[in-house]
């Protein structure tokens, strides 16, 4: 039995041109780029070009990338850094109930610190409201942390109008980008985005590498201790065969294949959605479908339990998901639909996340398609 890969969204299997950007470096140069040596040399000029490869892809300067373990670690140091040496200037932050466990878990650790947090609402869209964040900004708002694109319903936030609106007001924009890097086209200067963070496994990249880009306007010190690596912004020795990866897998996301790929998975989504009304299976769409990441596709499936879909979908060898890989391992309900439906509601537990993905082809989905029709009419006899 073929296995069929929908979880794209979770992680990404890694892009055979990266591998073998990989297993060069590993096999020559394998030198500390913090060396003054020859072999040292020769990795600080491989990640410098991992660098500048990287700040083209955000049209910004070299310098303002901090290379780092992913996105949770850059969530991390841009939340907790942030409060912490701009706790003088106040002690206020915002944010959406729809983030990353990665942000919602910092704000809540600030919480019991002393800081005060404004969760965001969003309606059955999954849309925040820039009233309800304008009316919550207040003089001693240090952090507004709001993601660029959601992981479980795919929609994209107001970034743009988000920095348009802070660009007079002191606190400081971070956006978690991990799930939008790669797919969306993402001017931090342009847009008002003080900091920035991603992961590279979400991009057919390795995992435990990612980046945090930081505005060189802002101040914000190192979250790790130690040695003076990324100029002293983030200590440990870099991941140079990891980092050289991520460079490899941005490299391959032109402008054209981001294109040529999201009217693919595009051409998927209507694929599934034609099959279930075609079988009569009653769906709807979580999120919104004409505002969202274009390889995300949250539905629920009318009476139909999700664990139980999700079972019979695996023993056929095809692997989706009802959310966040952050969260599974349990079967927690997903905090982004209760935010939007409410608690007791019926689609917290009768929904699932498609995601595409590099690798994925029509006759895939259309097989996918074909699982997911005769599991639901099954589970609903």
């Amino acid at each position: 039995m073929e296995s069929i890969y929908l979880d794209h969204a979770a992680t990404s299997p890694m892009h055979p041109d990266v591998i073998a950007t990989m297993a060069d470096i590993m096999q020559n140069y394998y030198g500390n780029p913090s060396s003054i040596h020859h072999l040292g040399r020769s990795a600080s000029q491989k990640l410098e070009e991992a660098r500048e490869i990287i700040a083209k892809t955000l049209d910004v300067k070299p310098h303002e990338i901090i290379f780092n373990s992913g996105g949770t670690e850059g969530d991390n140091t841009a939340i907790l850094e942030t409060a912490f040496s701009r706790q003088e200037q106040g002690k206020h932050l915002i944010t959406t109930a729809i983030e990353h466990p990665a942000v919602l878990n910092t704000m809540a650790y600030l919480e019991d610190k002393g800081f005060e947090v404004t969760y965001l609402s969003v309606d059955e869209k999954g849309h925040i409201s820039l009233d309800e964040l304008q009316t919550a900004l207040r003089e001693d708002t240090i952090l507004v942390s709001i993601m660029y694109g959601n992981n479980e319903i795919g929609n994209l936030m107001p970034i743009k109008e988000i920095g348009e609106m802070l660009k007079d007001h002191p606190a400081y924009f971070h956006t978690d980008a991990v799930q939008a890097y790669g797919n969306q086209t993402i001017r931090p200067h342009e847009m008002g985005i003080d900091l920035l963070s991603t992961s590279a496994h979400k991009i057919n990249g390795p995992r435990g590498v990612g980046f945090l880009y930081k505005s060189d306007d802002i101040r914000l010190p190192s979250l790790l201790l130690g040695g003076e690596q990324e100029e002293k912004r983030r200590a440990g020795t870099e991941n140079l065969a990891g980092i050289c990866g991520f460079a490899k897998a941005a490299e391959l996301l032109t402008p054209e294949e981001r294109e040529k790929r999201a009217k693919e998975y595009k051409t998927f989504s209507n694929t599934v959605l034609q099959g279930l009304e075609d079988a009569g299976i009653a769906y709807q769409v979580n999120g919104d479908l004409e505002n969202k990441l274009p390889h995300v596709l949250n539905l629920r499936l009318e009476g139909i339990m999700n664990d139980l879909l999700l079972m019979k979908l695996d023993l056929k060898g095809i692997a989706i998901s009802t959310g966040s890989a952050c969260t599974a391992g349990n079967i927690d309900p997903s905090h982004v639909l209760e935010a939007m439906y409410g608690k007791n509601a019926p689609e917290v537990k009768q929904s699932i996340r498609i995601s595409f993905g590099y690798g994925n082809t029509q006759d895939e989905v259309q097989r996918f398609t074909d699982e997911l029709v005769a599991a639901a009419k099954q589970l609903r006899k």
